[in-house]
């Protein structure tokens, strides 16, 4: 029933004595966390109470150097450009070093480039009006990384460039005045995985920490602080998707908890127009309806839209913003889907030019052409990879230039992948599983197939099919209210730390059909009672359900018209007894 073949990885057992050492937890939690490597009470008892921030920023590495400078520029008056990236980590990051270098009396401008415009990250362009423009200092937030030469042609016009990041660290650092990335070598502070929003952070919180230190009797407060900054961060690491782990997850949580009780304008009115309710927004809430509606306005539009929603505290500008956003989304969705079909005709149409379809999916999905959106390529991406499980790349095509996205699985690191195709390359940056990149149309050819062997090599031998790591095995009696809200104490919910999925066995279907865009609406049963089941896009698995199934979900609670539903979220279903296991 599933096109994948998905893999179910099924967990070690608790032992009991695990269990018995934690008994104010109910044995399906005790069996989660165990499931997930926390497997003594003291490691629980962490986990639960939340890592305490302990970190101290001035161990990021130059950091002392960077506050140093700003701090310089703020006292002389000079003019600072904080230069973000137009998805919602680099606007909410923006939004944290803008709000605190105000609040410090600095002179601020705020600057994202337009993706339909300019070029991905610092562009010489860019640099070289800012400076016309009176700029001295410019401040780089989730971007700046790799930009080697466009940091020398910056300082070569007499800007001092600070660069804030947390994208892999090339081989060749760029030249500017201080460098603060955890992922630099050497660098002593004890967690790297922070988002851009959350190195933005660690910034603000150093430059408000050292204001408070030297502050003189008698000067005026100082008219922000730490804490008012962690609902932007806790909403640009959920869309990020950096692991909710360690560090982060002590960020998310804190952040989630002041956005709940008491959200800034913009969010309100971005809460609003999305449906949802202050007072229960969730990690999901953000990654799934605020976070996408904040980066459609950089993908289709220019994403200052989204800073100033977030940076405004007129709740009257905030309404208009917010519903502005609410439209820019909805036509995002619509090239989405429309560019997802194409994607998908032009990849196959090139198996049948090669002679290969239906035969062994490549290691790598490649799509170029001209029309594909530069600001939909990596959802398009997104998609390919979500449908076939393969690293893919989707490229627009414009002249004589080529700018493109790639997403990609566990199993192949994609910016690894782009590194060794650099000389074919304007420019590229990301993740393990994102990236993107620009090049010379001329050389699409030789890219196309220099990734594809670097796919090939690195991918060779393995079996590559989705894997369901599941948390508990479980009768379907424990899918309850009463474990399902004993699941709270384990959120936040994200990428490394994703919500629990169960497995229970010989579950009967009592009613079945399609609804919405190809989802299958499930009735479910144990023999005793019946659970109301969702899965999907798995609508073409109607007319093959079996009597008895297996199934795979999530246990969770769902808000309709006020009105708390207890709901299961199918991410597989095999006939009873016929799941595959890793």
């Amino acid at each position: 029933m599933s096109s994948l073949g998905k893999r179910w990885r099924l967990p070690p057992e608790a032992p009991a004595g695990f269990c018995a050492a934690l008994p104010d937890l109910p044995p399906l939690v005790c069996q989660i966390l165990y499931a997930r490597g926390l497997t003594t009470a003291q490691a629980v008892r962490t986990f639960l109470d939340g890592e305490a921030d302990h970190a101290n920023p001035f161990d990021l590495p130059q950091m002392g150097v960077l506050v140093e400078r700003l701090r310089r520029a703020i006292r002389q008056q000079e003019e600072i450009a904080v230069y973000g990236d137009y998805d919602a980590d680099g606007v909410t990051a923006l939004a944290v070093l803008v709000r605190a270098l105000e609040a410090l009396g600095a002179r601020v401008r705020p600057y994202i480039p337009h993706r339909m415009t300019e070029e991905y990250g610092l562009s010489r362009q860019a640099l070289a009006r800012l400076r016309q423009e009176g700029v001295r200092v410019v401040l780089t937030v989730d971007c700046g990384i790799r930009s080697v030469d466009e940091i020398a042609y910056g300082q070569a016009l007499g800007l001092d460039i600070l660069v804030t990041d947390h994208h892999t660290v090339p081989e060749t650092l760029p030249p500017a005045v201080a460098i603060v990335n955890p992922k630099l070598p050497g660098s002593r502070y004890p967690f790297c995985e922070l988002a851009g929003v959350g190195v933005a952070y660690r910034v603000a919180q150093a430059l408000l920490r050292v204001a408070r230190r030297t502050a003189r009797r008698g000067d005026a407060p100082i008219p922000a602080d730490e804490e008012s900054l962690l609902d932007l961060v806790a909403l640009g690491t959920v869309a990020d998707l950096v692991p909710l782990t360690g560090e982060n997850r002590s960020l998310v949580r804190r952040g989630l908890a002041q956005l709940n009780a008491s959200p800034r304008a913009g969010l309100q009115a971005l809460a609003n127009v999305a449906g949802l309710t202050v007072g229960r927004i969730d990690s999901e809430d953000i990654a799934f309806a605020l976070a996408p509606r904040l980066n459609a306005a950089g993908r289709l539009d220019t994403a200052l839209r989204a800073f100033e929603l977030l940076s405004t505290t007129d709740a009257e500008r905030a309404r208009p913003l917010a519903e502005e956003l609410q439209a820019i989304n909805a036509e995002r969705q619509r090239l989405t889907q429309e560019l997802g079909e194409r994607a998908q005709q032009s990849w196959q149409a090139g198996l049948q030019g090669e002679g290969r379809e239906g035969g062994e999916t490549p290691p790598l999905l490649f799509v170029a052409g001209e029309g594909y959106h530069k600001g939909i390529v990596g959802l398009v991406a997104s998609r390919l990879t979500e449908h076939h499980y393969r690293p893919s790349v989707v490229i627009e095509i414009e002249g004589e230039h080529c700018r493109g996205s790639a997403r990609s699985i566990p199993e192949f690191h994609i910016t690894e992948a782009l590194a060794e195709c650099q000389d074919l390359l304007l420019r590229f940056g990301g993740h393990a599983m994102a990236a993107g990149f620009a090049l010379e149309a001329r050389n699409l050819d030789a890219f196309r197939e220099r990734l594809l062997s670097v796919a090939r090599s690195r991918l060779l031998g393995m079996d590559l099919v989705p894997t369901i790591d599941v948390d508990a095995v479980c009768p379907l009696g424990a899918a309850s209210w009463e474990n399902a809200r004993a699941l709270d104490q384990l959120r936040p919910f994200g990428r490394g730390h994703p919500e629990p999925t169960f497995v229970s066995h010989g579950v009967q279907v009592h009613d079945a059909r399609t609804v919405g865009r190809g989802h299958l609406k499930l009735e479910v049963s144990d023999g005793h009672a019946v659970w109301d089941a969702i899965a999907f896009h798995q609508g073409g698995a109607l007319g093959q359900l079996a009597p008895t199934l297996d199934l795979a979900y999530n246990l969770s609670i769902r808000y309709w018209q006020g009105e708390a539903r207890l709901q299961l979220v199918v991410r597989d279903l095999r006939p009873a007894g016929a799941q595959r296991q890793a």
